[in-house]
């Protein structure tokens, strides 16, 4: 395992990128959303079970419907109605438990975040309340803890980034402390907390990078484009597999030719691309939302574990696909060797 994460962090790519996509296959799969016949499926969030690995959750959404819970054996743990819900995100904020916020885009004036703290025995949804998440419709969003301080990231569809800081005692309260704007469609976010660097995708340009904290600079920078081989659009969800105090990678869904981009950090080189193919369980199309968690998952997900939305899982509704992040690592690895590098 080490030795392929050292030679993936390697690997600077040279042949054309549109050749280098390796293949993967799922080793697991949630029960479809109850919304059928529609694109309802959208976004998960991971929450690992450091004593008891196998004890994990997905929460995920159905964008028509409110939000599931699953185990890792994709069976529903628990299910929220709560209409309209976009993306998802949680993080632990120790004493107040795991967060779960739901951007909630029922009004497509007003987006609202709601927020929920997750039960981890039992996968159960506690309703917390709501807060403002700006003037527009609902898309991403993404958190960060800096100490015993919440912050939320609201991406608005026609590309507003609210950045806003919450308190949960005693009902929650958000405060915007500033805004960013990209120029077109935008959703997918997550933020690196080791470098404080808050990664968007705007979904025919590419993913931006701006200063996570209240006091950076509202510019951000392009770092990773859309240029049709390594990153094809529309971006749309974004994850982060952290390696070391730097290193490690940002995935990125390439949803117009159905695979998954990744970028070595700090540097954003591209480091490589991946699809999941058909196997024990069905292939990954259209994909929006992605995530992935380091750690041990028990078994079947030993070295971590990555959920993507699948688009297409006819006959039946839209569901999560789950891989092994160390399937992923060898399989580009392996692709890596094919190109001669």
């Amino acid at each position: 395992m080490r030795a392929a994460l050292a030679l993936v962090a390697a690997l600077v790519w040279a042949a054309p990128l549109t050749a280098q996509t390796a293949t993967v296959t799922a080793r697991g799969e949630t029960v479809p959303v109850g919304t059928a016949n529609d694109d309802a499926a959208d976004d998960p969030a991971i929450w690992r079970d450091a004593r008891r690995p196998e004890r994990s959750l997905i929460v995920a959404t159905d964008k028509k419907a409110g939000l599931y819970v699953y185990g890792l054996d994709g069976q529903v743990k628990g299910f929220t109605a709560a209409g309209r819900v976009n993306n998802v995100a949680l993080i632990d904020m120790g004493r107040s438990g795991v967060i779960v916020a739901a951007s909630d885009r029922n009004d497509e004036t007003r987006a609202l975040i709601r927020l929920y703290r997750l039960d981890v025995r039992t996968g159960a949804l506690v309703p917390l309340g709501v807060v403002e998440g700006g003037a527009g419709e609902a898309y991403g969003i993404c958190l960060w803890r800096q100490g015993r301080a919440l912050n939320v990231y609201s991406v608005l569809k026609h590309g507003a980034i609210h950045h806003i800081r919450v308190t949960l005692a005693g009902g929650p309260v958000g405060t915007v402390v500033r805004t960013m704007q990209l120029a077109t469609q935008a959703e997918g976010c997550v933020v690196d907390p080791r470098s404080a660097r808050l990664y968007v995708g705007e979904e025919d340009r590419g993913v931006w990078s701006f200063d996570a904290r209240s006091t950076g600079k509202p510019e951000g920078q392009l770092v990773a484009p859309v240029d049709g081989t390594q990153l094809v659009a529309d971006v749309e969800g974004l994850a982060i597999m952290p390696r070391g105090r730097r290193g490690g990678w940002l995935v990125v869904s390439s949803q117009g030719d159905n695979a998954f981009a990744l970028f070595r950090l700090p540097d954003h080189r591209p480091a490589g691309r991946f699809r999941v193919a058909a196997g024990k369980f069905g292939s990954v199309e259209e994909t929006d939302g992605i995530e992935v968690h380091p750690g041990s998952f028990g078994k079947d997900y030993p070295g971590g574990l990555f959920v993507a939305q699948d688009g297409h899982n006819e006959p039946a509704a839209q569901n999560f696909k789950l891989v092994a992040w160390s399937d992923i690592l060898r399989a580009v690895q392996a692709r890596s060797k094919e190109a001669g590098q």
